[in-house]
Protein backbone atom coordinates (compact mmCIF):
# COMPACT_ATOMS: atom_id res chain seq x y z
CA UNK A 1 0.00 0.00 0.00
CA UNK A 2 2.79 2.46 0.89
CA UNK A 3 4.68 2.04 -2.43
CA UNK A 4 1.42 2.41 -4.33
CA UNK A 5 0.48 5.57 -2.42
CA UNK A 6 3.83 7.36 -2.72
CA UNK A 7 4.07 6.30 -6.36
CA UNK A 8 0.64 7.77 -7.08
CA UNK A 9 1.59 11.05 -5.39
CA UNK A 10 4.81 11.38 -7.37
CA UNK A 11 3.04 10.32 -10.57
CA UNK A 12 0.50 13.12 -10.09
CA UNK A 13 3.26 15.61 -9.32
CA UNK A 14 5.25 14.34 -12.30
CA UNK A 15 2.60 15.58 -14.68
CA UNK A 16 3.77 19.08 -13.83
CA UNK A 17 6.97 18.31 -15.74
CA UNK A 18 4.97 18.62 -18.93
CA UNK A 19 4.19 22.24 -18.11
CA UNK A 20 7.39 23.60 -19.59
CA UNK A 21 7.50 26.91 -21.42
CA UNK A 22 9.39 28.02 -24.51
CA UNK A 23 10.29 31.40 -23.01
CA UNK A 24 14.07 31.16 -22.66
CA UNK A 25 16.03 33.67 -20.56
CA UNK A 26 19.64 32.61 -20.06
CA UNK A 27 20.78 35.59 -17.97
CA UNK A 28 20.35 33.60 -14.74
CA UNK A 29 22.62 30.86 -16.18
CA UNK A 30 25.47 33.35 -16.44
CA UNK A 31 24.82 34.42 -12.85
CA UNK A 32 24.90 30.81 -11.69
CA UNK A 33 28.16 30.23 -13.57
CA UNK A 34 29.82 33.08 -11.72
CA UNK A 35 28.41 32.10 -8.34
CA UNK A 36 28.65 28.30 -8.36
CA UNK A 37 31.81 27.81 -10.44
CA UNK A 38 32.95 24.19 -10.09
CA UNK A 39 30.13 23.18 -7.76
CA UNK A 40 28.20 21.77 -10.75
CA UNK A 41 28.59 18.45 -12.56
CA UNK A 42 28.51 17.99 -16.32
CA UNK A 43 26.44 15.32 -18.08
CA UNK A 44 27.34 14.68 -21.72
CA UNK A 45 24.74 12.95 -23.90
CA UNK A 46 25.89 10.96 -26.93
CA UNK A 47 22.62 10.00 -28.67
CA UNK A 48 23.88 7.41 -31.16
CA UNK A 49 23.57 3.62 -31.18
CA UNK A 50 24.28 0.99 -33.82
CA UNK A 51 20.95 -0.64 -32.94
CA UNK A 52 17.97 0.85 -31.08
CA UNK A 53 16.57 -1.12 -28.14
CA UNK A 54 12.74 -1.00 -28.26
CA UNK A 55 12.33 -0.41 -24.50
CA UNK A 56 14.74 2.56 -24.29
CA UNK A 57 13.18 6.01 -23.83
CA UNK A 58 16.34 8.09 -24.08
CA UNK A 59 17.00 10.41 -27.00
CA UNK A 60 18.93 8.30 -29.51
CA UNK A 61 19.52 7.93 -33.23
CA UNK A 62 20.93 5.22 -35.47
CA UNK A 63 24.67 5.60 -35.98
CA UNK A 64 25.80 7.60 -38.99
CA UNK A 65 29.47 8.51 -38.91
CA UNK A 66 29.16 11.96 -40.47
CA UNK A 67 26.39 12.90 -38.01
CA UNK A 68 28.45 11.70 -35.05
CA UNK A 69 31.50 13.73 -36.08
CA UNK A 70 29.42 16.87 -36.61
CA UNK A 71 27.74 16.29 -33.26
CA UNK A 72 31.03 16.13 -31.35
CA UNK A 73 32.02 19.45 -32.93
CA UNK A 74 28.77 20.96 -31.67
CA UNK A 75 29.37 19.49 -28.20
CA UNK A 76 32.69 21.31 -27.97
CA UNK A 77 31.02 24.59 -28.85
CA UNK A 78 28.30 24.08 -26.26
CA UNK A 79 30.85 23.30 -23.54
CA UNK A 80 32.80 26.40 -24.59
CA UNK A 81 29.66 28.49 -24.05
CA UNK A 82 29.30 27.24 -20.48
CA UNK A 83 33.01 27.73 -19.80
CA UNK A 84 32.71 31.32 -21.03
CA UNK A 85 29.91 31.84 -18.50
CA UNK A 86 32.23 30.85 -15.65
CA UNK A 87 31.40 27.17 -15.14
CA UNK A 88 34.33 24.99 -14.05
CA UNK A 89 33.41 21.34 -14.18
CA UNK A 90 35.34 18.58 -12.41
CA UNK A 91 33.05 15.54 -12.55
CA UNK A 92 31.86 14.25 -15.93
CA UNK A 93 29.15 11.72 -16.75
CA UNK A 94 28.82 10.31 -20.28
CA UNK A 95 25.51 8.69 -21.18
CA UNK A 96 23.53 7.84 -24.26
CA UNK A 97 22.96 6.34 -26.59
CA UNK A 98 26.37 4.72 -26.69
CA UNK A 99 29.23 7.13 -25.86
CA UNK A 100 31.83 4.68 -27.24
CA UNK A 101 30.19 4.47 -30.66
CA UNK A 102 33.12 6.34 -32.28
CA UNK A 103 36.20 6.07 -30.10
CA UNK A 104 38.45 8.57 -31.88
CA UNK A 105 35.83 11.30 -31.41
CA UNK A 106 35.26 10.35 -27.75
CA UNK A 107 39.00 10.36 -27.13
CA UNK A 108 39.42 13.76 -28.74
CA UNK A 109 36.51 15.16 -26.74
CA UNK A 110 37.92 13.97 -23.40
CA UNK A 111 41.30 15.47 -24.33
CA UNK A 112 39.42 18.72 -25.07
CA UNK A 113 37.80 18.61 -21.62
CA UNK A 114 41.14 17.96 -19.97
CA UNK A 115 42.62 21.09 -21.55
CA UNK A 116 39.74 23.23 -20.26
CA UNK A 117 39.04 21.76 -16.83
CA UNK A 118 40.69 19.95 -13.96
CA UNK A 119 39.14 16.50 -14.33
CA UNK A 120 38.48 14.70 -11.06
CA UNK A 121 36.21 11.83 -12.12
CA UNK A 122 34.74 10.42 -15.32
CA UNK A 123 31.82 7.98 -15.46
CA UNK A 124 31.01 6.50 -18.84
CA UNK A 125 28.41 4.08 -20.21
CA UNK A 126 28.92 1.47 -22.89
CA UNK A 127 27.54 -1.88 -24.08
CA UNK A 128 29.13 -5.35 -24.22
CA UNK A 129 29.10 -5.08 -28.00
CA UNK A 130 31.40 -2.04 -27.93
CA UNK A 131 34.03 -3.43 -25.56
CA UNK A 132 37.26 -4.81 -26.98
CA UNK A 133 40.70 -5.14 -25.36
CA UNK A 134 41.76 -2.06 -27.33
CA UNK A 135 38.71 -0.06 -26.22
CA UNK A 136 39.23 -0.99 -22.57
CA UNK A 137 42.87 0.07 -22.70
CA UNK A 138 41.99 3.32 -24.44
CA UNK A 139 39.28 4.19 -21.91
CA UNK A 140 41.68 3.50 -19.07
CA UNK A 141 44.32 5.75 -20.66
CA UNK A 142 41.70 8.47 -21.08
CA UNK A 143 41.21 8.46 -17.32
CA UNK A 144 37.76 6.87 -17.08
CA UNK A 145 37.12 6.03 -13.43
CA UNK A 146 33.76 4.28 -13.66
CA UNK A 147 32.73 2.12 -16.59
CA UNK A 148 29.07 1.10 -16.71
CA UNK A 149 28.23 -1.84 -18.97
CA UNK A 150 24.61 -2.11 -20.17
CA UNK A 151 24.12 -5.87 -19.88
CA UNK A 152 20.38 -5.92 -18.93
CA UNK A 153 20.43 -9.73 -18.66
CA UNK A 154 22.76 -12.69 -19.17
CA UNK A 155 19.86 -14.89 -20.36
CA UNK A 156 19.83 -15.32 -24.15
CA UNK A 157 16.07 -15.85 -24.42
CA UNK A 158 15.45 -12.68 -22.42
CA UNK A 159 17.95 -10.70 -24.51
CA UNK A 160 16.06 -11.83 -27.61
CA UNK A 161 12.75 -10.65 -26.09
CA UNK A 162 14.40 -7.30 -25.32
CA UNK A 163 15.50 -6.93 -28.94
CA UNK A 164 19.18 -7.27 -28.04
CA UNK A 165 20.10 -10.03 -30.47
CA UNK A 166 23.61 -9.05 -31.57
CA UNK A 167 25.39 -10.50 -28.55
CA UNK A 168 24.78 -13.29 -26.07
CA UNK A 169 24.98 -13.55 -22.31
CA UNK A 170 28.31 -15.33 -22.52
CA UNK A 171 29.67 -12.39 -24.53
CA UNK A 172 28.70 -10.04 -21.71
CA UNK A 173 30.43 -12.27 -19.16
CA UNK A 174 33.66 -12.16 -21.13
CA UNK A 175 33.46 -8.38 -21.60
CA UNK A 176 32.97 -7.83 -17.85
CA UNK A 177 36.01 -10.01 -17.16
CA UNK A 178 37.90 -7.90 -19.68
CA UNK A 179 37.05 -4.64 -17.89
CA UNK A 180 37.16 -5.77 -14.26
CA UNK A 181 40.18 -4.43 -12.40
CA UNK A 182 41.02 -1.89 -15.10
CA UNK A 183 38.87 0.91 -13.58
CA UNK A 184 38.07 2.18 -10.11
CA UNK A 185 34.51 0.92 -10.61
CA UNK A 186 32.99 -1.50 -13.10
CA UNK A 187 29.20 -1.33 -12.96
CA UNK A 188 26.78 -3.81 -14.52
CA UNK A 189 23.31 -2.59 -15.51
CA UNK A 190 20.56 -5.20 -15.15
CA UNK A 191 16.80 -4.99 -15.65
CA UNK A 192 14.19 -6.42 -13.32
CA UNK A 193 10.55 -7.31 -13.96
CA UNK A 194 10.81 -7.31 -17.73
CA UNK A 195 7.50 -8.79 -19.06
CA UNK A 196 8.91 -12.23 -20.02
CA UNK A 197 11.41 -12.43 -17.18
CA UNK A 198 10.96 -15.12 -14.52
CA UNK A 199 12.27 -14.95 -10.97
CA UNK A 200 14.50 -17.92 -11.77
CA UNK A 201 16.08 -16.02 -14.67
CA UNK A 202 16.55 -12.99 -12.47
CA UNK A 203 18.17 -14.96 -9.66
CA UNK A 204 20.48 -16.50 -12.25
CA UNK A 205 21.47 -13.03 -13.52
CA UNK A 206 22.33 -11.94 -9.98
CA UNK A 207 24.30 -15.13 -9.32
CA UNK A 208 26.36 -14.62 -12.48
CA UNK A 209 27.05 -11.02 -11.49
CA UNK A 210 28.17 -12.05 -8.00
CA UNK A 211 30.31 -14.91 -9.29
CA UNK A 212 32.07 -12.50 -11.63
CA UNK A 213 33.09 -10.36 -8.67
CA UNK A 214 32.21 -7.11 -10.43
CA UNK A 215 32.31 -3.97 -8.29
CA UNK A 216 28.75 -2.79 -8.66
CA UNK A 217 25.33 -3.54 -10.11
CA UNK A 218 22.52 -1.13 -10.88
CA UNK A 219 19.03 -2.56 -11.32
CA UNK A 220 16.42 -0.76 -13.39
CA UNK A 221 12.67 -1.39 -13.59
CA UNK A 222 10.77 -0.61 -16.75
CA UNK A 223 10.03 3.12 -16.93
CA UNK A 224 8.26 3.42 -20.29
CA UNK A 225 6.78 6.56 -21.75
CA UNK A 226 3.10 6.22 -22.84
CA UNK A 227 3.79 5.07 -26.40
CA UNK A 228 6.58 2.72 -25.29
CA UNK A 229 4.18 1.22 -22.74
CA UNK A 230 1.55 0.71 -25.45
CA UNK A 231 4.10 -1.03 -27.66
CA UNK A 232 5.33 -3.28 -24.84
CA UNK A 233 1.76 -4.14 -23.85
CA UNK A 234 0.87 -4.97 -27.46
CA UNK A 235 3.94 -7.19 -27.83
CA UNK A 236 3.79 -8.98 -24.47
CA UNK A 237 0.05 -8.59 -23.76
CA UNK A 238 0.71 -7.31 -20.26
CA UNK A 239 3.29 -5.28 -18.34
CA UNK A 240 2.71 -6.48 -14.78
CA UNK A 241 4.02 -3.89 -12.32
CA UNK A 242 2.49 -5.87 -9.43
CA UNK A 243 5.44 -8.28 -9.68
CA UNK A 244 7.96 -5.51 -9.25
CA UNK A 245 8.27 -5.65 -5.46
CA UNK A 246 8.83 -9.40 -5.58
CA UNK A 247 11.82 -8.88 -7.85
CA UNK A 248 13.11 -6.04 -5.69
CA UNK A 249 13.01 -8.26 -2.61
CA UNK A 250 15.26 -10.71 -4.46
CA UNK A 251 17.76 -7.88 -4.97
CA UNK A 252 17.73 -7.08 -1.26
CA UNK A 253 18.10 -10.73 -0.26
CA UNK A 254 20.95 -11.44 -2.66
CA UNK A 255 22.90 -8.19 -2.42
CA UNK A 256 21.99 -6.13 0.64
CA UNK A 257 22.05 -9.26 2.78
CA UNK A 258 25.04 -10.54 0.83
CA UNK A 259 27.51 -7.89 1.94
CA UNK A 260 26.89 -5.21 -0.69
CA UNK A 261 26.24 -1.60 0.22
CA UNK A 262 23.19 0.24 -1.11
CA UNK A 263 24.71 3.22 -2.91
CA UNK A 264 21.21 4.15 -4.08
CA UNK A 265 17.88 2.37 -3.89
CA UNK A 266 18.84 0.66 -7.18
CA UNK A 267 22.63 0.48 -7.02
CA UNK A 268 24.62 -1.96 -4.89
CA UNK A 269 28.39 -1.75 -4.47
CA UNK A 270 31.32 -3.50 -2.86
CA UNK A 271 32.08 -0.55 -0.55
CA UNK A 272 32.07 3.19 -1.26
CA UNK A 273 32.24 3.51 -5.03
CA UNK A 274 31.41 6.14 -7.62
CA UNK A 275 27.86 6.06 -8.97
CA UNK A 276 26.43 7.76 -12.05
CA UNK A 277 23.63 9.58 -10.25
CA UNK A 278 24.86 13.16 -10.51
CA UNK A 279 21.40 14.24 -9.35
CA UNK A 280 22.38 12.84 -5.94
CA UNK A 281 25.98 14.02 -5.73
CA UNK A 282 25.29 17.57 -6.89
CA UNK A 283 22.60 20.14 -6.10
CA UNK A 284 22.98 21.53 -9.62
CA UNK A 285 24.03 19.92 -12.88
CA UNK A 286 24.42 20.93 -16.50
CA UNK A 287 23.53 18.59 -19.35
CA UNK A 288 25.05 19.14 -22.79
CA UNK A 289 24.04 17.48 -26.01
CA UNK A 290 20.74 16.87 -27.79
CA UNK A 291 17.99 15.99 -25.33
CA UNK A 292 19.99 16.69 -22.16
CA UNK A 293 18.30 18.14 -19.10
CA UNK A 294 19.91 20.56 -16.64
CA UNK A 295 18.89 21.63 -13.14
CA UNK A 296 20.21 24.99 -12.03
CA UNK A 297 19.07 27.24 -9.19
CA UNK A 298 15.57 25.74 -9.21
CA UNK A 299 15.20 25.70 -12.99
CA UNK A 300 14.85 22.64 -15.21
CA UNK A 301 16.38 23.40 -18.61
CA UNK A 302 15.74 21.15 -21.59
CA UNK A 303 17.99 21.02 -24.65
CA UNK A 304 16.65 20.50 -28.16
CA UNK A 305 16.06 16.81 -28.87
CA UNK A 306 16.29 17.27 -32.61
CA UNK A 307 19.79 16.92 -34.09
CA UNK A 308 18.98 19.60 -36.65
CA UNK A 309 17.49 21.91 -34.04
CA UNK A 310 20.45 21.35 -31.72
CA UNK A 311 22.94 22.10 -34.50
CA UNK A 312 21.06 25.19 -35.64
CA UNK A 313 21.12 26.77 -32.17
CA UNK A 314 24.79 25.93 -31.65
CA UNK A 315 25.64 27.40 -35.07
CA UNK A 316 23.95 30.62 -33.93
CA UNK A 317 26.18 30.65 -30.82
CA UNK A 318 23.15 30.09 -28.62
CA UNK A 319 22.72 27.59 -25.81
CA UNK A 320 20.44 24.89 -27.27
CA UNK A 321 17.82 25.22 -24.51
CA UNK A 322 14.28 25.01 -25.88
CA UNK A 323 12.13 24.49 -22.75
CA UNK A 324 12.35 25.68 -19.15
CA UNK A 325 10.42 25.29 -15.96
CA UNK A 326 11.06 27.01 -12.64
CA UNK A 327 10.11 24.94 -9.61
CA UNK A 328 8.26 26.57 -6.75
CA UNK A 329 10.02 26.61 -3.37
CA UNK A 330 8.02 23.60 -2.16
CA UNK A 331 8.75 21.70 -5.38
CA UNK A 332 12.46 22.38 -4.91
CA UNK A 333 12.33 21.07 -1.32
CA UNK A 334 10.56 17.91 -2.46
CA UNK A 335 12.88 17.35 -5.41
CA UNK A 336 15.88 17.67 -3.08
CA UNK A 337 14.28 15.23 -0.62
CA UNK A 338 13.50 12.74 -3.40
CA UNK A 339 17.02 12.71 -4.82
CA UNK A 340 18.68 12.43 -1.40
CA UNK A 341 16.34 9.67 -0.24
CA UNK A 342 17.12 7.83 -3.49
CA UNK A 343 20.77 8.13 -2.44
CA UNK A 344 19.77 6.59 0.91
CA UNK A 345 20.26 9.60 3.23
CA UNK A 346 19.62 13.31 3.65
CA UNK A 347 21.83 15.61 5.71
CA UNK A 348 19.58 18.18 7.39
CA UNK A 349 22.48 20.67 7.73
CA UNK A 350 23.12 20.52 3.99
CA UNK A 351 19.41 21.12 3.38
CA UNK A 352 19.61 24.24 5.56
CA UNK A 353 22.72 25.44 3.71
CA UNK A 354 20.99 24.92 0.36
CA UNK A 355 17.67 26.57 1.20
CA UNK A 356 18.36 28.63 4.33
CA UNK A 357 15.47 26.69 5.91
CA UNK A 358 14.89 23.79 8.25
CA UNK A 359 13.52 20.73 6.50
CA UNK A 360 11.41 19.94 9.57
CA UNK A 361 9.59 23.23 9.05
CA UNK A 362 9.30 23.05 5.27
CA UNK A 363 8.39 19.38 4.84
CA UNK A 364 7.05 18.42 8.24
CA UNK A 365 3.99 16.60 6.87
CA UNK A 366 6.03 14.55 4.40
CA UNK A 367 8.60 13.61 7.05
CA UNK A 368 5.88 12.66 9.52
CA UNK A 369 4.26 10.36 6.95
CA UNK A 370 7.54 8.69 5.99
CA UNK A 371 8.60 8.20 9.62
CA UNK A 372 5.21 6.80 10.61
CA UNK A 373 5.31 4.42 7.64
CA UNK A 374 8.79 3.23 8.58
CA UNK A 375 10.35 4.54 5.37
CA UNK A 376 12.96 6.72 7.12
CA UNK A 377 14.65 7.19 10.47
CA UNK A 378 16.61 10.15 11.82
CA UNK A 379 19.67 10.34 14.02
CA UNK A 380 22.19 13.14 14.62
CA UNK A 381 20.91 15.26 11.75
CA UNK A 382 20.96 12.43 9.19
CA UNK A 383 17.67 11.16 7.80
CA UNK A 384 18.32 7.70 6.40
CA UNK A 385 16.15 5.34 4.39
CA UNK A 386 15.32 2.07 6.12
CA UNK A 387 15.36 -1.32 4.46
CA UNK A 388 11.56 -1.20 4.52
CA UNK A 389 11.67 2.18 2.84
CA UNK A 390 13.93 1.25 -0.06
CA UNK A 391 11.25 -0.05 -2.37
CA UNK A 392 8.87 2.91 -1.79
CA UNK A 393 11.75 5.31 -2.44
CA UNK A 394 12.65 3.40 -5.61
CA UNK A 395 9.00 3.62 -6.66
CA UNK A 396 9.06 7.38 -6.18
CA UNK A 397 12.16 7.73 -8.34
CA UNK A 398 10.69 5.41 -10.97
CA UNK A 399 7.63 7.66 -11.27
CA UNK A 400 9.85 10.75 -11.51
CA UNK A 401 11.92 9.19 -14.32
CA UNK A 402 8.75 7.99 -16.06
CA UNK A 403 7.53 11.59 -16.08
CA UNK A 404 10.83 12.67 -17.65
CA UNK A 405 10.50 9.89 -20.23
CA UNK A 406 7.05 11.22 -21.07
CA UNK A 407 8.60 14.64 -21.60
CA UNK A 408 11.29 13.07 -23.79
CA UNK A 409 8.66 11.33 -25.91
CA UNK A 410 6.73 14.59 -26.31
CA UNK A 411 9.85 16.46 -27.42
CA UNK A 412 11.13 13.71 -29.73
CA UNK A 413 7.78 13.26 -31.49
CA UNK A 414 7.30 17.02 -31.75
CA UNK A 415 10.78 17.58 -33.20
CA UNK A 416 11.52 20.02 -30.39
Amino acid sequence: MIPWFVGAVVRRSGKSFLRFTGDIDTTHIALAGRQRGGDVSLYIHIPFCKTLCPFCCFNRYLFKEDQVRAYFRDLRREVDMYAALGFKFNDFYFGGGTPTVLMDELSGFIDFLRLKFEIRRISLETTPRELTPETVDQLKQLGVNRLSIGVQSFDDSLLKAMGRTLFKGEDSIQKIKLAQGKFDTVNVDLMFNFPTQTTEQFRSDIKIFKDLGADQATFYPLMPSPHKLDALTKKFRRVDTKREQQYYEIILQELLDGGYKASTAWCFSRGDLMIDEYIIDYDDYIGVGAGSVSFLRGDFLVNSFSLDGYHKLIAEDRLPIVRTRHLSATEQYRYYMLTRFFGMSLNTLQFRQRFDSDIHDRLWAELLFFKTAGVIQEKNGIISVTRRGMYPVGTMMKEFFTALNTLREYCIEGGI
